[in-house]
C-alpha cells in the first residue's frame, strides 16, 4: 500500500515539502514526487470547490421555495435568511470559469427533489416548474 492510499494527511504535506523545495530550487529525489496523484489531487480541488458552490445553491434554492410554497409559516424569516447566507456564501466561493459547468436547470431540480411534502401538515403552495432566478441573480449582493 502506497503512502497516499495509508495516509492521505502525511502523503500531502510531504509531497507539498518536496515541492516547495523543488520550488526552491533545491535538489529533490524526483522518484519521491508521485506526479500521477499530485496531478490528480490538484483537479479533485477544483471540482470540489464546483461541488461546493452548486450544493450552496441547490441549499438556497430549497430554502427559496420553501418560503415560497408556505408563505404563512412561522420559519419564512429563517428561510429567506438562510437563502441569503447560502448565496452569500456560493457568491464568496463562486470563480468566472464556473459559469459554463454550473447547471441551473439540474440544480433547480435538486431543489425541487428536496422540497418536503408536507410542513407542520400544510400542502405547499405551487411553485414554479422552472428556475425563476438566474446564477447571476443568485450570486448577486442584493
Amino acid at each position: 500500500m502506497s503512502e497516499y492510499e495509508a495516509d492521505i494527511l502525511l502523503w500531502s504535506e510531504h509531497q507539498a515539502a518536496l515541492l516547495r523545495r523543488r520550488a526552491t530550487g533545491d535538489l529533490v529525489n524526483d522518484a519521491e514526487l508521485d506526479w500521477p496523484n499530485i496531478a490528480e489531487e490538484i483537479e479533485a480541488v477544483g471540482s470540489e470547490q464546483l461541488h461546493a458552490v452548486t450544493s450552496l445553491l441547490t441549499q438556497a434554492l430549497t430554502h427559496m421555495l420553501k418560503a415560497e410554497a408556505w408563505p404563512l409559516s412561522r420559519e419564512v424569516p429563517h428561510w429567506q435568511a438562510e437563502a441569503r447566507r447560502f448565496c452569500g456564501d456560493a457568491a464568496d466561493r463562486f470563480v468566472p470559469s464556473m459559469r459554463q459547468r454550473i447547471d441551473m436547470v439540474k440544480i433547480y431540480r435538486r431543489a425541487l427533489r428536496a422540497m418536503p411534502e408536507s410542513i407542520d401538515g400544510k400542502e405547499p403552495l405551487p411553485v414554479p416548474p422552472d428556475c425563476p432566478v438566474t446564477l447571476d441573480e443568485l450570486l448577486s449582493d442584493s
